[in-house]
């Protein structure tokens, strides 16, 4: 039996009629891994995340999560199912305070959130800084952090985040990926689609390298690293 929480097979997907960005892509990633999914533009990284979650349909193959077939449902049923997406843009509610996005996040738990709140707080505590401040007035990072948190407040088994490093200065980018190593140790499985692909092969346990809507490498982070055809291609590094 398959120890792991997502599989998808063969997908074929896009976003018009007889033209698929995913051209027969497999993946796979077990509970707790943390897998990198690089690529140039274009190459359907994004496209990939949002076919797992619902915002598109594939038009051919196979998407499981934890042993059920998802190919087909939209997204709210596949939240229920215990996936967060948090996409590259629009990720947060500007005009509604930190605190009041977090609790957006928990719209289908009943009861108090307050032991959530405290949880995403202790993780980030600039949030908690900011709690009352509308999430429109925080910096790139800390709207990230935001976005991070909020997915978190449904205590999710699958994290899908799509370039959280996107548009961030090297300072704020090495905290984002703290902050993404340290959800990983809660036993999440996080699937991190990033341009950023050096430092995010630095940090999975496994990667995905793809290419015209295939999936052309795949292997340990190490290994994609050490890989000079990678390397050449994808990373700018030239192997002696």
């Amino acid at each position: 039996m398959s120890n792991n929480i997502l599989e998808v097979n063969n997908v074929y997907a896009g976003y018009l009629e007889g033209l698929n960005i995913l051209q027969g892509i497999n993946f796979r990633i077990a509970q707790g891994e943390l897998v990198a999914v690089i690529g140039p533009n274009g190459s359907g990284k994004s496209t990939l995340a949002k076919t797992i979650f619902g915002l598109l349909t594939p038009n051919k193959g196979t998407i499981v999560f934890k042993s059920e077939s998802i190919a087909g449902l939209k997204s709210d049923r596949i939240v229920r199912k215990g996936m967060c997406y948090v996409p590259q843009v629009s990720n947060v509610f500007p005009s509604l305070s930190v605190e009041e996005n977090l609790e957006m996040g928990a719209f289908i738990r009943s009861g108090s959130l307050k032991s959530l709140k405290d949880n995403i707080y202790n993780m980030f505590p600039r949030l908690a800084e900011r709690r009352r401040q509308p999430a429109g007035t925080l910096s790139g990072g800390e709207r990230q952090m935001l976005a991070m948190g909020r997915a978190l407040m449904l205590d999710p088994d699958l994290l899908l985040l799509d370039e959280p490093s996107a548009a961030l200065s090297p300072i704020l980018v090495n905290g984002v990926f703290e902050q993404i190593k340290a959800i990983q140790q809660m036993g999440k499985a996080i699937v991190l689609v990033e341009q950023n692909a050096q430092k995010a092969l630095m940090m999975a346990d496994r990667g995905y390298v793809l290419e015209n809507g295939c999936d052309r490498f795949e292997g340990t982070g190490t290994d994609l690293l050490n890989d000079p055809k990678v390397g050449e291609l994808y990373l700018g590094i030239t192997h002696q």
